[in-house]
């Protein structure tokens, strides 16, 4: 299940509150480095981290080609329609290097205890199709916009700004009605390791790829990313792309410059070659 795509490499950063400069100098370094974006957990309840959005708008300013997202956004505490905005605006003021991942939510409790709604799965399987809708309605540029959902809202809004590029929405997911959903409305997929193994990647693809036929639409034009440690060998990253249909890799446990020189003067080219020479 090799869809051919070229191998790229990010970076996973943990948004610590405690060593803010940390964080903002390792995506410097990844952007010098080479790498090909930067991927920032969103947990808004988490006292600990930095709040998200600020930092990954903070990392555009500070770099030059590297692509920044949300790995992935907190819908129930971000109202789709400002997240529209919100990412749209990156995407201008950062020369079209923004990419959106949504995930339907967790942690339900902690989202609560920040005044967020309690959805059952069902609800945020469903809550997240809207927002994708209310998204990309928010990025037409069009006036006088209306949607009607269960969950969300617009009622005559003037839409705008558009992003400078086809900005991606990717969804985080692994159950079957989210990757239908991938398939069906969205541009990438991001699973992370451990929450999926190596043939949940496999039935994952096979859904994801279903439904977007179904839908009409080329199973080629989603992207697969997927977030694993640095501890990973390259022989297993080509594998998740030769093997698992897997195109990208934000790596985590990267948490200092010297494992991220390693990983990006080691692994990186390591992985493509052996790519290359199956191919």
């Amino acid at each position: 299940m090799d869809y051919g795509h070229p191998v790229r490499f990010g970076v996973f950063i943990t948004p610590d509150a405690a060593q803010p400069e940390r964080a903002l100098a390792l995506a410097v370094l990844a952007d010098e480095l080479g790498f090909n974006l930067v991927g920032v957990q969103d947990h808004p309840y988490q006292r600990r981290f930095l709040d998200t959005w600020t930092l990954i708008v903070a990392m555009a300013m500070r770099t030059k080609s590297i692509q920044v997202f949300p790995d992935v956004a907190n819908l129930p505490l971000r109202p789709p329609a400002i997240l529209a905005k919100a990412a749209a605006s990156l995407d201008l003021l950062s020369g079209g290097r923004a990419e959106l991942g949504l995930g339907a939510g967790g942690f339900w409790e902690a989202i609560k205890a920040m005044g967020g709604p309690v959805r059952t799965p069902g609800e945020s399987v469903a809550a997240l199709d809207e927002a994708i809708q209310v998204i990309r309605l928010m990025w037409s540029g069009e006036r006088g916009v209306r949607f009607e959902g269960k969950f969300y809202k617009l009622d005559g809004v003037n839409t705008g700004p558009k992003p400078v590029h086809p900005m991606g929405i990717w969804l985080g997911a692994y159950k079957p009605r989210m990757l239908s959903l991938v398939g069906r409305a969205a541009d990438g997929w991001v699973p992370s390791l451990g929450l999926a193994q190596p043939p949940d990647l496999l039935e994952g693809n096979r859904r994801i790829d279903e439904a977007a036929t179904a839908a009409g639409r080329d199973p080629r034009s989603i992207r697969r990313l997927l977030n694993a440690g640095a501890d990973v060998p390259a022989q297993a990253f080509a594998s998740f792309t030769l093997e698992h249909g897997m195109d990208t890799y934000l790596i985590g446990g990267v948490d200092d410059p010297e494992s991220l020189r390693w990983f990006a003067s080691d692994v990186v080219p390591a992985v493509r070659e052996a790519v290359a020479a199956a191919r």
